[in-house]
């Protein structure tokens, strides 16, 4: 009788246990359907894909809603759209662009937490939609074809996990990478210690690296919440990591929405520098209190939702320029 109790109780345990692990896992969002996809090419025109993830576009209405949304969440879908056409369209020259819908997390509440549980959150249901899309991305769209990352804000979050965890398992799509455009979050000398298959960029013309920056005024009120001690910046003018002013003059040019939510093309508006200390760029030619007073995410000065827009024209030169050197090399190597 007591070695039968005990069998029972082994395997009471065993399922308590199995309920347990089952509880914890993340069922990612399938992307065979392709209503879970923000974008896919009707036709595969350039030999070269865009992978391209949105910043934080879902915003919990009140305390009780979740701090993640649901991959149908009605803003996500309205303002990921938005997103789009203001950021990842700066490759769209370059690239095929694909760009899976993924459950956010909510910022206000993320960027409150310690960075430790920020990582937990973001490490979560976020990255585990990511690269369940990046995933099928590779095995069904993509036919071996080079690619560039990109991303912004919790976007770029989720690709620095993308490229520490699926990118160390299969070196083989890592070699395909042209670049991965983590704009908007910080790229840290520990994360590159921990991560030593990977690399940032030196210059304009180096390829599978990281390119990052956050872009701020002359003086911030307060603290970045997504730059982090020590992050690596480089200049998106100049393409210099240097502390050498870009003037504005030299800039390809900037955007922005008119009134009626369409493109606008400005000249000569945004310059750039390096602060080495900061470890951001820095951008003195644009009034900060119209595009920048603060609010309840950032404080006064930090240009977060400008990180593509005052530099969108040499983000697609360059990302034209890293392209072409890939290819050439990629020849050269048949």
């Amino acid at each position: 009788m007591n070695a039968i109790k005990i069998a029972i109780a082994g395997m009471v345990l065993f399922f308590s246990l199995t309920l347990v692990t089952f509880a914890n896992e993340i069922t990612a969002t399938d992307y065979s359907k392709p209503q879970h996809w923000l974008s896919l090419p009707s036709s595969v025109e350039k030999e070269v894909d865009i992978f391209y993830l949105y910043p934080t576009v879902f915003q919990k209405n009140d305390e009780n809603e979740s701090n993640i949304c649901n991959i149908d969440n009605y803003s996500m879908l309205k303002y990921s759209k938005l997103a789009r056409v203001f950021q990842a369209s700066a490759f769209e020259t370059v690239g095929n662009i694909y760009a899976p819908y993924y459950r956010q997390a909510d910022a206000a509440y993320t960027l409150s937490l310690p960075l430790a549980e920020q990582e937990k959150v973001i490490g979560g249901i976020p990255t585990s939609d990511v690269v369940a899309a990046f995933d099928y991305y590779i095995k069904n769209y993509n036919e071996g074809r080079p690619f560039i990352l990109a991303g912004h804000s919790q976007g770029s979050n989720v690709l620095l996990y993308l490229l520490s965890e699926y990118m160390k398992e299969n070196p083989e799509v890592y070699n395909q990478m042209i670049a991965a455009y983590v704009i908007g979050y910080s790229v840290t000398p520990e994360y590159l210690a921990s991560n030593p298959h990977l690399k940032f960029a030196e210059g304009p013309n180096d390829t599978g690296v990281i390119v990052s920056y956050n872009t701020e005024a002359t003086k911030i009120e307060g603290q970045n919440p997504v730059l982090l001690s020590g992050a690596f910046a480089i200049n998106p003018i100049s393409w210099s990591r240097g502390e050498e002013l870009a003037t504005a003059e030299e800039s390809l040019g900037s955007i922005e929405m008119d009134k009626n939510g369409k493109m606008v093309t400005l000249t000569k508006y945004a310059d750039a520098q390096v602060d080495l200390d900061r470890g951001a760029v820095i951008c003195s030619t644009v009034d900060v209190e119209t595009l920048s007073p603060g609010n309840k995410v950032f404080p006064r000065g930090v240009y977060h939702r400008y990180d593509y827009l005052f530099y969108y024209y040499n983000i697609r030169e360059n990302a034209a320029n890293r392209t072409e050197k890939f290819l050439k090399n990629k020849s050269k190597m048949l």
